[in-house]
């Protein structure tokens, strides 16, 4: 599960800038941190040659001798021997610390077995290994229905073509063995390809494929765990877990990985516990022993026709099997106290009697209020609503005398008589006559 823009650009992930270190894990599982790579060495001859190198994002880690003068960081991209050609690899571990996985994985470090380093990967190297690549696809595709065409019960999982396109490995999950001869045929012919099968179990196909765990982790088998142990259902038992196959299987179907990782300190904390103690002899009837806390180092037990759980201590089971061996049964069973958390208790809210307090009469009072409030409501609204539209008629009627005003208004008799021209003096004397006096006077 790593970066969704992890593209490889130069043997390096373009997307995270973490040069194939990412913190998910998905741009190069299961590695190693080589916490001696800063160290100096006094003695470089006598370092490690062999060089751990990754495939396929990790899935597939193998081991080179670096037969040459140069020395190789990680992360670096090279192109190693491969089945009748080259194939390309990255940089994943060197120096001592290979000698340690040498040594976990009872490899000698001279083994004729183990392939050389030819050189840096180069351009050329580079672009037939993203041609093969890109290829890994269709192939998976095709390989899955022509298994299908030939009636075969068994899954492809995942193809992984050399670098440079000369041999194919084909990784299959089946319950049976699986007679594949004329499959192989049928692939050689189709792909040009070498083929190889190999068949892988389920914890090793959810490892190849990834995910999230019901932790909210990313899975151990594709992250770090590169070992699978046997886990079976007495190890739930030990650790006091109900036996329910969907809480207690991981993705891949089987009992999740993690049931071993706390074992050890459930058995040494059992060890305390007296042996056969499943049963206890009392006067009412056998009690039944139904778990055990390593915790409180308390065991819990039940009589007949009783659905109460009994505490006992380990002195108190003890000293009742030491009484039942001689014949003695014990009226009762000296139960232990268990003690709580100091967390506070919170108040419980008292019971309230509301009955009576709220009769019909009241409802229908609020009932009627809010109904008169509507109808006030609505008659502002009707009474808003007609002055708005008294005040639109009075604008309306403002805006019509506007329009008359700026018309322009016929001609009226006198003036038309002025602008006839100007007006006899005789006349202007008569009038000035009328209103004014004699024309002495105005003179």
């Amino acid at each position: 599960m790593g970066c969704s823009s992890c593209g490889t650009k130069d043997g390096k992930p373009s997307g995270c800038k973490s040069n194939g270190g990412c913190s998910s894990g998905g741009c190069n599982r299961l590695n190693v941190h080589d916490w001696l790579a800063n160290l100096p060495f006094t003695d470089p001859a006598v370092s490690c040659k062999i060089v751990e190198i990754s495939f396929n994002n990790g899935s597939r880690k193998e081991y080179f001798k670096n037969t040459t003068l140069h020395h190789y960081n990680k992360g670096e991209m090279v192109s190693v021997e491969g089945v009748s050609g080259f194939d390309v690899g990255m940089i994943n571990l060197s120096g001592e610390l290979v000698r340690l996985q040498l040594k976990k994985k009872r490899i000698p470090e001279d083994s004729a077995e183990i392939k050389k380093i030819l050189r840096r990967s180069t351009e050329v190297d580079l672009q037939k290994w993203n041609e093969s690549k890109s290829r890994e696809r269709e192939v998976l595709a095709r390989s899955r229905a022509i298994a299908k065409q030939l009636k075969l019960v068994m899954k492809i999982c995942e193809v992984e073509i050399q670098a440079d396109g000369r041999k194919a490995t084909f990784f299959y999950t089946a319950e049976d063995r699986v007679d594949f001869r004329e499959l192989i045929k049928l692939y050689a012919n189709d792909f040009k390809v070498k083929v190889e099968m190999k068949q892988i179990g389920a914890r090793q196909e959810s490892a190849k494929v990834g995910g999230i765990g019901s932790c909210g982790r990313e899975l151990c088998c594709s992250s770090w765990l590169n070992e699978f142990k046997s886990v079976t259902t007495a190890m739930a038992r030990y650790q006091n877990l109900s036996i329910n196959q969907t809480k207690l299987s991981g993705q891949c179907g089987r009992l999740k990985c993690c049931l071993n990782y706390e074992l050890d300190t459930y058995l040494d904390a059992l060890q305390h516990f007296p042996d056969h103690a499943d049963v206890l002899q009392t006067a009412k009837g056998n009690a039944q022993l139904i778990k055990k806390d390593i915790f409180k180092n308390l065991m819990w037990y039940t009589l007949p026709d009783s659905n109460k759980q009994y505490p006992l201590s380990i002195e108190t089971v003890k000293k009742i099997k030491s009484l039942n061996s001689k014949g003695i049964f014990p009226e009762e069973l000296e139960t232990e106290e268990v003690a709580t958390t100091n967390k506070a208790k919170e108040p419980e809210p008292q019971f309230v009697d509301v009955v009576g307090q709220i009769s019909l009469r009241s409802l229908e009072r609020n009932a009627q209020k809010r109904k008169g409030g509507r109808q006030q409501q609505g008659t502002r609204e009707q009474r808003q609503g007609t002055r708005d539209r008294g005040q639109g008629t009075r604008e309306e009627g403002r805006g019509t005398r506007q329009q008359q005003a700026t018309r322009p208004q016929p001609n009226r008799p006198s003036d038309r008589a002025d602008n006839r021209g100007p007006k006899p003096l005789g006349k202007q004397i008569k009038l000035n006559r009328n209103d004014q006096g004699s024309p002495r006077d105005q003179a």
